[in-house]
């Protein structure tokens, strides 16, 4: 176990818990018109698009995601291209899929994949967001603010935190990771990039604790 592991309180775990559920929407769903799988570090996104599609939720895929600087030695042709042969290599046929390899952000990730569907002559009612489960409410407040005329669903693996972090393999990091998509959820809307979500006051209270105790590296400056 690293440093890092070492330092994580029981209590520390209880708040970042609460932030682990909020990120996540808790939608029900049912089949849309297509899906767009959302480019990261984890490669379960594309994993959990593909079970998605063998459950006939979805005809058409959107992978998408260029590099960033947390990526781009994982994935170093890009995070949409290996989630794409991912999924390929799962048994999603290839023609079904659609690349959108550029995107470096998540507010380029709808407006580059509402742009590649154009071109395919695909202009969805419902779109099916898939992220790693504490993007969800990002994701969704970014695509409301930016494609306000569908309906957006959001989806992710199915994982307690506990069981997420095992599959990164960094308890730090991962604490780091929520407190930073959280700061984007509450900040993102006044700078016009996301629209407003509700952050009950436990879950608040948890984001400022964690912030005090240093888990801070995905902070971004406000």
């Amino acid at each position: 176990m690293s440093d890092n592991q070492q330092a994580i309180t029981e209590d520390q775990w209880r708040r970042a818990a609460l932030i682990w559920d909020y990120h996540q929407m808790h939608h029900q769903l049912r089949p849309v018109d297509v899906a767009i799988g959302l480019g990261s570090h984890d490669l379960g996104v594309a994993t959990h698009a593909a079970e998605l599609y063998r459950a006939k939720l979805f005809s058409t895929l959107v992978f998408t995601g260029g590099n960033s600087p947390t990526t781009a030695k994982i994935f170093p042709r890009g995070e949409a291209v290996h989630f794409r042969e991912h999924a390929i290599d799962l048994g999603i046929p290839a023609e079904v899929i659609l690349l959108e390899p550029k995107a470096g952000n998540t507010g380029q990730n709808i407006t580059l994949s509402r742009e590649v569907l154009a071109a395919s002559g695909i202009t969805p009612t419902t779109v099916l967001l898939v992220s790693k489960p504490y993007m969800e409410r990002r994701s969704f407040a970014t695509a409301r603010k930016l494609w306000p005329d569908v309906e957006i669903l959001c989806a992710s693996e199915s994982l307690e935190l506990d069981d997420y972090v095992k599959s990164i393999g960094d308890e730090k990091l991962v604490l780091d990771m929520l407190v930073g998509d959280l700061q984007r959820v509450i900040e993102y809307p006044t700078l016009g990039f996301a629209i407003e979500q509700e952050v009950p006051e436990d879950v608040h209270a948890a984001y400022e604790s964690l912030i005090h105790d240093g888990f801070t590296s995905r902070l971004i400056a406000s």
